[in-house]
């Protein structure tokens, strides 16, 4: 397939979260911080999505590593859902001072606060950590008339606008960026692609499985089950290699000239405490070096991509730049 060169990598990723019933690190007894005696007590992990959400999934699973390694004790996930994660953004801004809350986030809210101008930005929040990163997959229902890319990309040429294509994201998160950027590489015009926003990966699937889209782009832990059972086709992923238990090449090895890679990550509110931050820092690390987490990765098909505390916050703010011109070019955002 001939395709327009255009390489673009907005890499990494992360995620944290937990469930209801618990999760840890070696830290103190409470919540407020202090000497390392216990698993760390009274968290609260605020996921800026929905349930089954690419976010609350990346949590969970984070969750159950920490619980199994007996990091933490009861650690609360909650969900506040609206405006590709913008609203919990503000939440997270409202909880100044608060020594007792983090929140997943990732690439999508950095695309977010600039498609939907949220008053709280990411600037205002204290990074802690990035964990993980992971591919998206271009992705069709079983039964679909296309079943490879250069079909899909032929009548995606043809007529942009009947050939409709899903994500889990608000404009400017990762499963609209990417056909954004793959119709920029294949030379079809981005303000001509239909794109249809789903709140989360759950209602995502039954969308492509219901033909609701002729394709979907979105993130490989979310199809990868269904793929392996048959339900939906792969046809591409958007890693600079292939993904380790996916049956499916990559957009450079079907001459696409594109690279994309999401994120994840983990901000605690404005005005932590210094002491607070690496005792989180602290908690993320050791959670990233148990055997449990390492099985997570290979098991979701995660790339490991793990900063803290100044790294990450310089990442990010690599990444918010990238992301505002990348939307720029695509006439997204003035």
């Amino acid at each position: 397939m001939r395709a327009r060169t255009w390489f673009t990598t907005i890499s990494a990723v992360a995620a944290f979260a937990v469930v209801a019933s618990g999760c840890g690190v070696s830290a103190d007894d409470n919540a407020s911080g202090g000497a390392s005696t216990g698993p760390l007590k009274g968290l609260r992990i605020l996921v800026p999505n929905s349930p089954g959400s690419g976010y609350d999934t990346t949590a969970r699973a984070a969750a159950k590593a920490m619980q199994d390694a007996k990091l933490t004790d009861t650690v609360e996930v909650f969900n506040t859902a609206g405006a590709g994660g913008t609203v919990g953004l503000q939440r997270l801004a409202n909880e100044k001072g608060k020594e007792d809350i983090l929140m997943q986030m990732g690439l999508g809210v950095v695309g977010a606060v600039f498609t939907n101008k949220s008053k709280a930005t990411l600037q205002d929040t204290v990074p802690i950590a990035k964990l993980i990163a992971e591919a998206e997959a271009i992705v069709v229902p079983k039964d679909s008339p296309y079943t490879s890319l250069d079909q899909l990309v032929a009548a995606w040429k043809a007529d942009p606008r009947k050939v409709p294509v899903g994500g889990a994201s608000n404009s400017g998160g990762p499963d609209h960026l990417t056909p954004m950027l793959l119709a920029k590489a294949v030379g079809v015009q981005p303000k001509e692609v239909t794109y249809v926003p789903y709140d989360g990966g759950g209602e995502l699937l039954t969308a492509i499985l219901g033909k609701k889209v002729a394709f979907a782009a979105t993130g490989i832990g979310e199809v990868a089950e269904q793929a392996k059972s048959g339900d939906v086709k792969i046809l591409a992923v958007t890693s600079e290699k292939p993904v380790e238990g996916v049956d499916a090449p990559t957009l450079k090895s079907l001459n696409v000239d594109l690279v994309f890679t999401n994120w994840r990550g983990i901000v605690a509110p404005p005005g932590l405490p210094d002491e607070k931050k690496k005792q989180f820092v602290e908690l993320l690390t050791k959670m990233h070096e148990s055997e449990q987490w390492k099985t997570t990765l290979t098991k979701q098909g995660w790339t490991d991509a793990f900063q803290t505390g100044d790294e990450f916050k310089s990442f990010l703010t690599s990444e918010n730049d990238r992301v505002a011109g990348v939307l720029r070019e695509l006439g997204l955002v003035a």
